[in-house]
């Protein structure tokens, strides 16, 4: 595992480089890949290059870095499980995750949700073609991140739920129905499909529905992969909303995403992260 001292926020569409972390159980895979990089992207920085995939979630937790390439299949834990770790890890407001990129040695794997945005991949061992075509992409994504001109594309989660459905295909996704939440005094069960929204802060995360408001201590983090990807998406670091449950979208003074919830009063805004989502609106 190597480390860089300095870790400065991303720069993508300023003057500073944009720097990339590589995980990769393979040295061999590791180099071959700094290699080609070197020759199709010869000012992206690798600050870090990680083992496997806790290294991996650690050193983008140490670096901040704009870009990580995840090997797919790593001990520890896979790329998938990685990226949904990163895809939680706690950053400020304007800051941005890192876009990612997987690697495979499996075509299977490169499903059409790649060709879609959010993430993109690198066939092993990367042959200088593909990659160019991956950097440019990358380019353009981190150049338009938080403007009008970003790429329109689904929740991070749900790629990473179709992914983790492809390593894994005899275990079909068994999402949340209800949820065991206090509410005053006593414990209710609420049905998921009532829930408007989900909002976390140190310790509770405050479930709300149209009636009522309850508490539970289960987290976002653990929530995004319990509940349907395709009903409720990550707008902000802690917070998922019911896509059912949208009634518009707006900017306030400063700019950023307010959403807007069908019969309660309450606003949401949205990170920088996840302005793509709403793009047009």
């Amino acid at each position: 595992m190597s480390i860089d001292t300095a870790a400065p926020p991303a720069h993508p569409s300023g003057a500073e480089p944009v720097r990339a972390v590589i995980a990769d159980d393979e040295r061999l895979m590791r180099e071959q890949l700094r290699a080609r990089l070197a020759e199709v992207w010869p000012e992206l920085q690798i600050v870090a290059e990680a083992k496997n995939g806790l290294e991996a979630v650690d050193l983008v937790n140490q670096h901040r870095p704009d870009l990580v390439f995840l090997d797919i299949r790593m001990p520890g834990l896979t790329g998938v499980d990685a990226a949904r770790q990163i895809a939680q890890l706690e950053i400020g407001d304007d800051e941005s995750l890192p876009e990612i990129v997987f690697i495979t040695a499996y075509d299977q794997y490169a499903v059409e949700a790649f060709e879609q945005g959010v993430c993109d991949y690198v066939l092993k061992p990367a042959e200088r073609e593909r990659l160019q075509l991956t950097v440019s992409r990358i380019k353009q994504r981190l150049a338009t991140r938080g403007t009008p001109e970003a790429d329109t594309a689904p929740p991070v989660q749900q790629l990473l739920h179709k992914l983790a459905a492809q390593l894994n295909p005899g275990a079909a996704p068994r999402y949340l129905e209800w949820i065991q939440a206090t509410v005053g005094q006593s414990i209710q069960m609420i049905p998921v499909a009532e829930v408007l929204f989900f909002i976390s802060d140190e310790k509770y995360t405050r479930v709300q529905t149209a009636s009522t408001e309850a508490l539970i201590r289960k987290p976002i983090k653990e929530l995004i992969d319990e509940v349907d990807p395709q009903v409720f998406w990550q707008i902000h670091r802690s917070t998922l909303v019911n896509v059912k449950a949208i009634a518009g979208i707006s900017r306030d003074f400063r700019g950023r995403q307010i959403v807007a919830i069908k019969g309660h009063h309450e606003k949401l805004e949205v990170s920088r992260s996840y302005t793509h989502l709403f793009k047009g609106m």
